[in-house]
């Protein structure tokens, strides 16, 4: 704690005086009552223990020694959390999501869990999405908007392959875009990527442990939830040539998370498959050790005089109560 105007400090003299001046006027209410009476019979005019006598002042002289250290303005350093933690959801879209093994589909429980996960998440922190299949697009730049991010979250897989990498390092770059300290002493809020998918990448330029190193040299951890099981299969009506007709033709799509696995790894992430969207909490956690705090100093004048004349208050309300006098 620190003062704006230490000088007024010295006001704290007057306290000994006036403990001093209770102290010695007690004596001579003491000294009153022995002239008149027996000192046999003081034990017995004395309504309220000795011990409570001393209670009202004690608060009056609290309240009095806040009220004075109040006039020297204190000042104390108060700590928050700094705002911009990023977190960016890399969502898998490609055909294989549309599997029902987990219910009602691999890509509708990614999107529950990332509500759910966003519902949960701290204001201090910003959203970003990135949906892939066989490309990528960043529907949702970092933002605070939750219901912006909500909204861009797609409704149906698209009949295309996997390109895991080269979503992740989209997702990298977006996430190293947010962490650009302003200045070279400015300690920057940390970000992470979530990836959601069933792992397996058919496609794209960048391998996973590419973009494993991306996102380990960006300073920037990737988790995962993967969904999906062994016996994983999709449905799709395909045109007979030549004719108007259409059959079913089952593909079977197994989670493979072992890649996934390796690539979480690899850049310091969470891996976590087919666990429920609390569980994404974790990842917060992992960040919370990176995360920056703000200190500033501030008066707590108000607070400080407040609590002085509650006290001084209550002192004499209570003397008034016990003793039918204010001190």
């Amino acid at each position: 704690m620190s003062f704006g105007s230490p000088y007024l400090l010295l006001c704290l003299l007057a306290i000994p005086p006036a403990v001093g001046g209770y102290v010695l006027l007690e004596r001579r209410r003491r000294a009153a009552g022995a002239a008149w009476s027996s000192p046999a019979l003081i034990p017995n005019m004395v309504s309220q223990p000795r011990r409570r006598r001393s209670i009202p002042a004690v608060l009056m002289l609290l309240g009095a020694t806040l009220l004075l250290v109040g006039f020297a303005r204190p000042q104390a350093n108060f700590s928050s959390l700094k705002p911009g933690a990023t977190i960016v959801f890399t969502l898998d879209v490609s055909g294989s999501m549309a599997s029902k093994d987990i219910k009602p589909s691999r890509l509708a429980a990614a999107e529950a869990a990332i509500r759910q996960f966003v519902k949960t998440l701290p204001a201090s922190y910003r959203v970003a999405l990135v949906t892939f299949a066989s490309d990528f697009s960043v529907p949702v730049a970092p933002t605070y908007d939750r219901p912006a991010l909500l909204a861009a979250l797609p409704p149906k897989t698209q009949l295309q392959a996997s390109a895991i990498g080269d979503a992740v390092g989209e997702a990298v770059k977006v996430a190293s875009r947010a962490l650009v300290p302003t200045s070279a002493h400015t300690a920057q809020p940390p970000a992470a990527v979530l990836l959601l998918s069933d792992g397996g990448q058919n496609s794209g330029r960048l391998t996973l442990p590419q973009a494993a190193a991306a996102a380990k040299a960006a300073g920037v951890p990737v988790s995962a939830l993967v969904l999906g099981t062994p016996g994983g299969s999709v449905t799709q009506l395909v045109n007979v040539s030549g004719t108007s007709k259409k059959f079913s033709e089952v593909t079977q799509v197994p989670v493979e998370p072992a890649d996934v696995k390796a690539l979480v790894a690899a850049s310091g992430g969470t891996f976590l498959e087919n666990a429920p969207a609390a569980a994404l909490d974790t990842i917060v956690h992992s960040l919370a050790p990176r995360l920056v705090h703000d200190r500033q100093l501030r008066e707590i004048t108000i607070g400080l005089s407040a609590a002085a004349l509650v006290l001084i208050a209550a002192g004499a309300l209570l003397s008034g109560l016990w003793f039918r006098r204010l001190v």
